[in-house]
């Protein structure tokens, strides 16, 4: 699989609102109709509309316990004149209301004397009574064409009688290819990839309603390719390859189509999914995807959605809001581009956190709660820009993400577990202390984790105290943690002149500890190999040596733990979260984060974890910057 080259070039000259209406004018998009059970239908979408066959209720039925009666013999009733009532029947709540009888007398209203029952006020005819088809008149409609059935519409369905319905039958082939394509459950290998973007799609289609067929993966081979294609034309609706359609020299995606049928659009000004081929083969629609995960997304959202809504399908709706940015956002001039962020509202202000550009980087996704639309004739978004973000999670939950954003550590992916217990929403950007703290100070984020040590040997306050004016802060600290070299040899720090290094990157704790340390031994940066190979989390150092690309490196110990690699001890340092005092008064989500911070289970989890000294966990520090 060849990935999706997103550097500045000349666009397509098809839009995406081009491309999908040339695509919609193509086809009728009419779906089949298939009769399933009733029980079966949720989620499904109507193909016809479904009729009554009766009347519910079908006779008049009483509402209460009492006695039925003719209302017109209650006509001049009164309290000083009642009257009494000869012609009753006892009924019970759903006892059919015999005919000649229109109204009901419950028990709690009756009086009775010798003579019978009295009525001291007039009642009203159909009083207490459901008449004949109040709920639903026989043949009147109960659910119109294109519904989509909910867990009260089958209730209703089964209650009026009906044990079949027409639903739409949009049944969609999914054919994977590409040499470096792996079924699921196969462990891929280095250069190999496991074909999960057509399960995104199932889910996505099977959540509209549609049934779906699995193709084997079809290596780069045009005969085998033409053959999977021909196969599902006749018996689908809808034919969507994933893998083939970029623009290397195996990509035969595009040649098997023009073989078989019409190019309707090869490629689009959109950025990821710019390859994309939108066809017609034997008057079905085909679609080339794109391989890398983002991409295949982007197309599934854009295009593959629209799609199944022009069948008649209910499909989800991406709101949207109005952000300001917490990063800058670089795209190609001429292509229109998706770009996936996290968002959260500090202070009353949403905050969009852009992850960075690649088509390839599925845990963007994952990690996402919206994505950002740049216009193609739009180059930069900046930082602090408000423009619109689209909702990819409930309005709900984005309201209660927080976002940290500065210095990496495995404790905070540990306390967003345990804060989901209260429903907290913890979206972390690692772009270490230095620049968490520049997010914290322009409102970008809640909460910034730091380990910042100072020449006067102190941690993290000096450092507020010169990049904040006029403001008390407030640290939460995690834990004071051990940092040290990881490597395979048992490597020490002076070991750091001699072989390969791996560097986190500028403004993190542990690169200013780094050059803190070279300093006090008077090392010069520039000899040291790999001091300008740089990864932005602990784990990426751990990685880096794990995998050969580096001898050693500096990281926390939990990190090189997780790695079961060797570690030698370098230094201790205080590892806290920064907030501001006015965000830790109002925001009580922080100050319950600072609670389970301070718990024993969370100090539990360090000490599992490994390399944090927690007898300052959970302790609270103010700091006034002047």
């Amino acid at each position: 699989m060849k990935k999706e080259n997103t550097s500045d070039q000349s666009p397509p000259s098809t839009t995406l609102k081009g491309a999908l209406r040339l695509f919609r004018k193509q086809f009728s998009f009419s779906p089949c109709i298939a009769w399933i059970p009733v029980q079966d239908s949720l989620g499904r979408t109507t193909a016809e509309a479904i009729f009554s066959p009766f009347s519910v209720p079908s006779a008049h039925l009483s509402e209460v316990d009492g006695i039925a009666v003719k209302s017109a013999e209650t006509k001049d009733a009164s309290a000083d004149a009642p009257k009494v009532l000869s012609d009753i029947i006892h009924v019970s709540t759903g006892n059919v209301i015999p005919r000649g009888y229109d109204a009901v007398i419950m028990n709690e209203d009756l009086e009775k004397t010798g003579e019978g029952y009295l009525a001291k006020k007039p009642v009203q005819p159909w009083h207490h009574v459901r008449p004949i088809g109040e709920d639903i008149i026989h043949n009147e409609m109960i659910l119109p064409r294109k519904s989509k059935i909910r867990a009260t519409d089958i209730g209703a369905l089964v209650s009026y009688g009906i044990t079949s319905v027409p639903v739409c039958d949009i049944r969609v082939a999914l054919i994977p290819t590409g040499d470096s394509i792996v079924p699921a459950g196969t462990k891929p290998g280095p250069d190999q990839m496991i074909a999960s973007n057509l399960h995104v799609v199932a889910a996505i289609a099977r959540s509209v309603g549609a049934s779906i067929t699995h193709y084997p993966v079809i290596k780069n081979e045009i005969e085998e390719l033409k053959k999977a294609v021909n196969d599902a034309v006749p018996d689908h609706d809808l034919i969507l390859i994933s893998g083939g359609s970029s623009k290397g020299e195996k990509d035969y995606t595009a040649f098997v189509i023009e073989e078989l049928g019409r190019i309707i659009v090869n490629g689009m000004a959109i950025i990821p999914g710019k390859t994309t081929i939108l066809a017609d083969i034997c008057g079905k629609p085909v679609i080339g995807m794109p391989g890398y995960p983002i991409a295949n997304y982007t197309v599934l959202r854009e295009i593959v959605l629209p799609l199944f809504s022009w069948y008649g399908c209910e499909v989800p709706e991406f709101p949207k809001i109005r952000v300001t940015l917490g990063g800058m956002v670089q795209s190609s001039a001429g292509f229109e581009e998706f770009v996936q962020a996290i968002v959260g509202k500090v202070q009353d202000k949403w905050i969009a956190v852009p992850f960075p550009r690649g088509a390839g980087r599925q845990m963007h996704v994952v990690r996402s709660h919206a994505f950002l639309k740049v216009p193609a004739n739009k180059k930069t978004l900046k930082t602090g820009e408000a423009t619109d973000a689209h909702l990819t999670v409930p309005h709900t939950m984005a309201e209660q993400v927080v976002l940290v954003t500065g210095s990496h550590d495995p404790a905070i992916d540990y306390l967003a577990d345990l804060a989901k217990d209260a429903g907290i929403h913890i979206a972390s950007s690692h772009v270490g202390s230095m620049n968490g703290l520049a997010a914290l100070r322009q409102g970008f984020c809640h909460l910034a984790p730091m380990h910042l040590l100072s020449d006067s040997g102190e941690y993290n306050t000096p450092y507020l105290k010169k990049h904040f004016s006029e403001e008390e802060l407030v640290l939460i600290c995690i834990g004071e943690r051990i940092q040290g070299i990881v490597s395979k040899e048992i490597l020490g720090f002076d070991d750091i002149l001699t072989h390969r290094f791996i560097n986190r990157q500028k403004g993190s704790g542990t690169r200013m500890l780094l050059d803190h340390l070279l300093k006090q031994k008077r090392i010069d940066p520039d000899s040291i190999d790999g001091y300008d190979e740089e990864v932005p989390t602990h784990l990426g150092v751990c990685l880096a040596v794990k995998n050969g690309d580096a001898d050693l490196g500096m990281t926390i110990y939990s990190a090189a733990r997780a790695f079961s690699l060797p570690f030698v001890p370098v230094d201790v340092e205080r590892y806290e979260l920064v907030t501001t005092k006015s965000m830790f008064e109002k925001d009580t989500r922080i100050r319950v984060l600072a609670e389970m911070i301070k718990s024993q289970k969370f100090r539990e989890i360090l000490i599992h974890l490994g390399g944090y000294e927690t007898d300052v966990t959970g302790c609270i520090r103010h700091c006034i910057a002047r």
